[in-house]
């Protein structure tokens, strides 16, 4: 073997050595990057929980002018002039700010079934915003006697049965979208109360934004 095909032989190893030096220092640069951005999208993620025993009293209004109480784990869930009001009061165990913009209301307490679209969920009125480890609620409400869904939920207040909400929300950033499914329970009395039942993360989904 000649000099000059040496030389072109030890060119093209070394261009192949660096080439594959530089696909791995790539690969380990996007993986860092990777890791990296999940770790920053972990201090801006919310998780909504129920309230817990002990949480302090809080007072809710509707657009309407109703007004309601809950306190600790307590909900409400009743029955006014051609109206349903509900309220589940909530906790957020994450880092980042929660922004609830949507709900999905079943008439039926269910667990394992499959969440609905979030395109199909009911909008807020207003975006309701519950800081990390802050105390906060959701508020909804059913308006339509002609609806399905609001004389199930009627029947349920009248038999004293469960039922579902999936809520809908967001990071600050209208990110990581999260649907977490709430049972509403009647308790003594008539009191309700309410449990988590899941959770759905929807990080590739575009959020819904509430009524204008």
């Amino acid at each position: 073997m000649n000099a000059e095909a040496i030389a072109s032989l030890t060119t093209a190893l070394g261009t192949l050595v660096l080439a594959v030096a530089t696909f791995g220092a790539t690969r380990s640069a996007n993986r860092a990057s990777r890791i990296a951005e999940r770790s920053l999208l972990a201090t801006l993620r919310p998780l909504l929980m129920t309230t817990q025993l002990g949480d302090p009293r809080q007072k809710v209004g509707f657009a309407d002018d109703h007004w309601t109480h809950i306190e600790g784990v307590g909900a409400t869930f009743e029955q006014g002039d051609d109206v349903i009001y509900l309220v589940v009061g909530l906790r957020n165990f994450g880092n980042g700010i929660g922004i609830i913009t949507g709900w999905n209301p079943t008439p039926e307490r269910i667990f394992s079934r499959a969440h609905e679209d979030p395109e199909k969920f009911r909008r807020q009125t207003r975006s309701l915003y519950i800081a990390p480890a802050g105390l906060g609620f959701w508020q909804g409400a059913l308006r339509d006697p002609a609806e399905p869904v609001y004389e199930g939920f009627a029947q349920a207040i009248k038999n004293r049965t469960p039922v579902t909400v999936d809520i809908l929300y967001t990071d600050m950033n209208g990110g990581q979208c999260t649907i977490t499914r709430l049972i509403i329970n009647p308790g003594q009395q008539d009191h309700w109360y309410a449990v988590v039942a899941q959770h759905w993360q929807l990080d590739n989904h575009t959020p819904i934004l509430p009524n204008e």
